[in-house]
């Protein structure tokens, strides 16, 4: 196998490159010829959302913090980040990032928790994003802010190193976090102790402001981990009825003690087998593209959701309609939309140029996994054209994501644009793109991925390339040195 070469799209002069590129990929890519300032953009039109108006269709997506206190507090860095939130412009705010329901179930000892003890510090975290966004944009009537609630499952390390609870077994992840036997699967009685976790854990969002909960059901986590329950015996495996039964409970319980509370889900609605760089083509530091591990043995497939089990390094998206319907039937009309894992599948979740540490070079042009991503999220909202649907994986897009972003909208492929990344080196992404018209592609995200880097090898999380006020920190030489000078 050949190390993969693909066009770097910051070397693209204008449009006409970029469809040409997209067109030699054979990618159908919407894309519109130039920005368009508000209010004559499709990103500047307001929407409703469950009687609550929307002031525009940018999206700020929750990214998982390293830099919480070991109690699962805000600390300065954290609060900068979420009054840069405040500060994109971005008119929804979808859980500002993943907060655990249980302190065994955080994924680094360094996120953030939400329970009772830990409610004046949310209500003031999401007050600061408030205050930030009045400064910088004046009304706050049209802002919708969500919290995250997550439990990390098979990938969660509360004190540092592994500590994994798990759905089921699973013949090619398990190794990969130290699960050696049947121990780790939560019992019956663990999970009901969960769904009571999650319904307090919303009532303290509500209690602290937030507009709504997002129930985490992607990238891996516990409970996406138990919508590929197939192999689980007992109520919580097998059937998709028995499968979906966590949400279906936890949502009836915030209905229950939270009525006005609105409820969202972000879910992976596609796909893979676990990942690992080639070793054929891995030297020193350089990590070799992406590989599946070998799955001969495990067929079929049942390890997994959204997967084609007869050919797992496909997606099947027939499973992801299913809860589709699910959501719409359960009422909850807020659905992100994302695909695979930052812990098996990255190229799948991200696009990116370059990989975290911990990660392999792209398999694949980047480029094709955020068109997977905007097809998976316009087929999905065609299914359901009532709900309100983010997408995910624009980032990668650069200097042409806000001509893509407009068209996907334009053409009903989703309501909301979501980015994470890129927010983190330029907040003010989205409202310069509404503004201006214009960006500044010196701050623009390359995928460069040391914001997960950084995290992996013991650091804090942040934009250490483009953002000052992470250059300036003593950790930005130690993520150098730990690179090897890169």
């Amino acid at each position: 196998m050949q190390t993969l070469n693909f066009v770097k799209l910051g070397s693209l002069r204008n449009i006409d490159a970029f469809r040409k590129l997209a067109a030699d990929l054979k990618l159908n890519l919407p894309c519109d010829e130039k920005i368009l300032k508000a209010p004559d953009s499709p990103l500047a039109q307001p929407i409703e959302v469950q009687g609550r108006k929307v002031g525009n269709r940018w999206a700020v997506h929750p990214m998982e913090g390293w830099d919480a206190t070991l109690d699962g507090r805000p600390t300065p860095p954290l609060t900068r980040r979420w009054e840069n939130f405040g500060r994109s412009g971005a008119k929804l705010i979808w859980g500002g990032e993943a907060m655990a329901v249980q302190a065994a179930g955080r994924a680094n000892p360094h996120q953030l928790q939400i329970d009772a003890a830990h409610l004046d510090d949310l209500a003031g975290l999401r007050q600061k994003l408030i205050d930030a966004h009045r400064l910088h944009h004046g009304r706050t009537d049209d802002l919708l802010v969500g919290f995250q609630l997550t439990h990390s499952g098979r990938f969660a390390r509360p004190k540092g190193e592994p500590c994994p609870r798990v759905a089921y077994r699973h013949p090619l992840l398990d190794q990969r976090v130290g699960v050696t036997s049947d121990k780790a699967i939560l019992s019956d009685g663990e999970v009901e102790e969960l769904i009571g976790c999650y319904i307090q854990a919303a009532g303290v969002a509500a209690d602290a402001g937030a507009d709504f909960v997002d129930i985490k059901h992607c990238h891996g986590y516990l409970l996406h981990e138990f919508l590929g329950a197939h192999t689980r015996p007992g109520p919580y495996g097998g059937s998709f009825e028995n499968r979906t039964r966590l949400l279906r409970e936890i949502a009836k319980g915030i209905r229950s003690s939270r009525p006005h509370l609105l409820i969202g889900v972000r879910f992976s609605a596609f796909d893979t087998v676990p990942f690992y760089p080639d070793p054929t083509q891995s030297s020193g530091k350089k990590l070799g593209p992406g590989i599946p591990e070998n799955y001969s043995a495990c067929l079929p497939y049942r390890y997994g959701f959204a997967i084609d089990e007869a050919h797992p390094v496909n997606h099947d998206l027939s499973e992801a309609i299913r809860f589709m319907d699910l959501l719409k039937s359960l009422d909850i009309r807020l659905v992100n939309i994302s695909g695979g894992s930052p812990y098996y599948s990255p190229h799948l979740e991200r696009p990116a140029a370059y990989p975290p540490s911990d990660g392999y070079g792209p398999p694949e042009d980047p480029l094709i996994g955020v068109a997977r991503h905007i097809a998976v999220t316009a087929e999905l909202k065609r299914h359901c054209p009532e709900m309100i649907v983010a997408g995910s994986g624009y980032s990668y897009l650069q200097e042409f994501l806000p001509h893509v972003a407009q068209s996907v909208v334009r053409q009903g492929g989703a309501d909301f644009v979501g980015i994470g990344r890129m927010v983190l080196p330029y907040p003010e992404f989205p409202s310069d793109v509404l503004e201006k018209g214009t960006i500044v592609p010196r701050r623009l995200c390359r995928t460069l991925s040391d914001c997960t880097t950084a995290p992996r090898k013991g650091l804090i999380s942040g934009c250490f390339p483009l953002d000052d006020y992470y250059k300036a920190l003593p950790e930005a030489e130690q993520l150098k040195k730990m690179k090897g000078g890169r």
